[in-house]
């Protein structure tokens, strides 16, 4: 789904003030209705996180860490049951996964004799059993299957869906009989930073020469995309050449501005793709 830069702007001005949740993706799916539901979702994901960037310093005040602590201890002491971080973080206007980490890292200063490391934090939050309170990790728990934008159930989600994106790609490149080498192959030759995928004959898209193709199962907005080409694709345009970028969920259609320099967008997987021998494959 590729959007006008003031179709998107529409929809992230939706955004502003709704909270991250599954009822207000449902609302933002019913006022877009033309729009796929995962195309939605990623936009919704993405501004989200503007956000929390944006505030993130002000919840991480010692102020507000302890105004944040007692107020969990209050709430599970009239009842331990209710959803009380979860509500708190509502309130506040910051991702549940989130306060669910500053809470525990609180308490564990309070509760361990050493500071607790950043791996045993991730570890607790991946499994709240291993929190040595059984009310906190419930409450945690709660945080984290109620988070649809942060925390460890939805960095699975993404994982597993960049990965079955570049199984799709591979699948298609197969299907049509080009020869490629992929992330793990460029690795084992010693390359550190690759594309998904290197075509070993390049071919034309569009009139424009591919070397390599990329798979993003996300929206291109302008900050992700600008971030890619800074931190990934111009990399590989220096190293490899012209390629081709894959945004499956949709992209602003004008970020697709590099074409002649070299990076391609499409928001699939092209179907006019022109091999050595002048045929389309």
């Amino acid at each position: 789904m590729i959007l006008t830069k003031a179709q998107y702007d529409e929809i992230a001005q939706c955004l502003v003030s709704v909270p991250p949740t599954r009822q207000s993706l449902r609302k933002l799916k019913q006022r877009f209705p033309s729009q796929s539901q995962a195309t939605l979702l990623s936009i919704f994901s993405q501004e989200y996180q503007k956000h929390i960037k944006r505030t993130h310093a002000k919840h991480h005040t010692s102020e507000a860490i302890e105004n944040y602590y007692q107020r969990y201890l209050n709430g599970v002491g009239k009842n331990g049951a209710a959803p009380v971080l979860l509500e708190l973080a509502n309130e506040v206007d910051y991702a549940p996964s989130l306060m669910a980490r500053i809470v525990l890292e609180r308490f564990l200063q309070e509760h361990e004799e050493t500071p607790p490391s950043k791996s045993v934090i991730n570890s607790m939050l991946r499994d709240p059993s291993q929190i040595p309170d059984g009310v906190l990790a419930n409450q945690v728990y709660q945080c984290t299957v109620n988070d649809c934008c942060y925390g460890p159930l939805v960095d699975c989600i993404k994982h597993a869906i960049g990965y079955e994106h570049e199984v799709l790609l591979r699948d298609l490149l197969l299907e049509k009989n080009l020869s490629f080498l992929d992330e793990d192959q460029l690795r084992a030759k010693g390359y550190d930073k690759t594309p998904d995928f290197i075509l070993q004959v390049p071919v034309a898209v569009e009139g424009h020469i591919i070397h390599w193709i990329e798979s993003k199962a996300s929206f291109g907005d302008e900050c992700s995309h600008h971030a890619y080409l800074h931190d990934q694709f111009w990399s590989y345009w220096n190293r490899f050449g012209p390629g081709l970028v894959i945004y499956w969920y949709g992209f602003i259609q004008e970020l697709d501005c590099n074409r002649e320099r070299g990076i391609l967008l499409k928001a699939c997987f092209p179907t006019d793709i022109v091999t050595l021998c002048h045929s389309v494959a």
